[in-house]
């Protein structure tokens, strides 16, 4: 009677083997815990606070010290704010950007999936804005081959310059096209809210076509070479069809409100301020304005011995080695770094810079005066403050008729806007900042950085090709819209 039982049992497990083989091995290996099908609303948020919180941090700890806004404080060392650069000087912001350029593409094939024309934009405005970060900060990159790992290309190709910003271009001109400003997002969108605010989609087209204008700027002195002026015109001259921000309500930004997922960036404020200084460079601008938002960036300067405020004072950027210092400079508000804060993505008060800019230069019309004066005072409001009374009469804010007033004051309002202050420099010249007696590269402004380590190590044979096609890979090597 026991054998029989076992022989059933046998027989019966010998059974259940044969049915379970009968299932598709791709059946049984599925990880159900995984989203095989993701949706282009599920992958938005991430993106957009991920590499905002990344930018946010790429201007507080690289930006600033370049640009001259802080400083590591005191350290006679070999510092950023000596431009002392390494390879390892920008690799989290390599793979950072790289990480969530795949995750836009995911979000763009899984809305082209849907059907879903707003999502498609969205994804295509959200990898411009990645990438021309990207190839403003290292020149060439991997791009057309980029984000196919899943398809066995784990070493893709470096793309030019030029070949990067003219597909950028056209994809936002496309992107435009696209969006539907009479539907709202079918899931959360922290830019806009666009799954809620019938205004949403509307706004994102005028991001799209604000963001063109900055890369257009950009490569000004490539009209000719690309069709830069025609496009500028382009959209200045249809704003029905080509829309672009109006007010500070319109500013790309993330509002960061201190409730999880929404945290601040910097987890302790304390870190925030630690060795570190205000820039007198920084400082001393926002003094000749009476600028109402100097309290909201610093805090006093204390005297050595008997630690008294007296006043707002930086310490000089790259200052020579050996410099004694006989106060205690002014820091870095930690206020900055507290929730509720808002993370700048792109700045109405910038695009006001930019019309100025271009009415200056003749590419458009309209008065570069009023252009200007409205960018200073988008930069005051952006942060709550109110701009005074007589403030343009102040002969240091007040329009003077040149270029270098009006980027002057564009640098004071991309203050903590990712790495723009660098990257309107290296193109215009200006502000011109002070070599105070320590700068090394013979007191030249790094032009690029050097590639990191990883696409030097994993992709040797197309990082060389890039290196040749750039003409090397230091840190004086310009990129193409920066070339002669």
């Amino acid at each position: 009677m026991k054998k029989l039982l076992i022989n059933t049992l046998l027989i019966a497990a010998i059974g259940s083997v044969t049915g379970a083989c009968s299932r598709s091995l791709d059946e049984v290996n599925t990880d159900n815990s995984r989203i095989s099908e993701p949706a282009a609303s599920k992958l938005l948020v991430p993106v957009e606070y991920n590499m905002s919180a990344v930018n946010y941090m790429r201007a507080n700890d690289f930006t600033f010290d370049l640009m001259q806004v802080s400083l590591d404080f005191p350290n006679e060392g070999n510092t950023l704010s000596r431009y002392n650069i390494t390879e390892n000087t920008g690799a989290g912001f390599w793979n950072n950007s790289y990480k969530w350029l795949k995750q836009v593409k995911d979000m763009r094939l899984a809305a082209e999936k849907d059907n879903d024309p707003n999502y498609v934009a969205i994804s295509m405005v959200l990898n411009a804005w990645i990438y021309s970060n990207l190839t403003d900060t290292y020149g060439d990159v991997p791009f057309s081959e980029a984000s196919r790992q899943d398809e066995g290309n784990s070493q893709p190709k470096f793309d030019k310059q030029k070949d990067i910003y003219v597909k950028l271009l056209d994809e936002l001109k496309t992107a435009n096209t696209l969006f539907v400003t009479t539907k709202t997002l079918s899931g959360p969108d922290i830019f806009y809210k666009a799954e809620s605010d019938v205004n949403g989609i509307v706004n994102w087209k005028k991001f799209c076509n604000s963001l063109s204008l900055r890369l257009l700027t950009r490569i000004l002195s490539k009209n000719g070479e690309v069709n830069v002026n025609e496009r500028i015109q382009e959209i200045i001259s249809d704003p029905v069809k080509y829309p672009i921000f109006q007010n500070n309500a319109e500013t790309a930004k993330v509002n960061v409100t201190g409730v999880a997922p929404l945290l601040p960036p910097i987890a302790r404020p304390q870190d925030f301020t630690t060795g570190r200084a205000a820039s007198e460079f920084f400082v001393e601008t926002l003094k000749a304005n009476n600028d109402p938002r100097m309290a909201m960036f610093f805090g006093q300067a204390k005297s050595i011995p008997g630690n008294a405020n007296i006043g707002y004072k930086g310490a000089p950027s790259g200052y020579a080695y050996g410099t004694v210092f006989n106060y205690q400079p002014s820091n870095m508000n930690q206020n900055l770094s507290k929730a509720p804060l808002n993370i700048l993505v792109y700045p109405y008060a910038e695009l006001q810079f930019t019309l100025a800019e271009l009415a200056f230069k003749g590419v458009i019309p309209g008065n570069a005066q009023t252009y200007y004066e409205n960018g200073v005072k988008a930069a005051i409001e952006q942060w709550g403050a109110t701009v005074p009374a007589n403030y343009f009469t102040n002969p240091n804010v007040a329009y003077n008729g040149t270029l270098e007033r009006i980027l002057l004051q564009k640098y004071v309002a991309l203050f903590f806007v990712d790495q723009q202050q660098w990257f309107e420099k290296r193109r215009t010249g200006f502000p011109v900042l002070p070599n105070n007696g320590g700068l090394l590269n013979n007191g030249v402004l790094p032009s690029r950085l050097m590639y990191p380590p990883n696409p030097r190590v994993l992709n040797t044979a197309n990082y060389q090709s890039a290196v040749q096609q750039m003409g090397g890979d230091n840190i004086n090597v310009k990129v193409w819209w920066n070339k002669p």
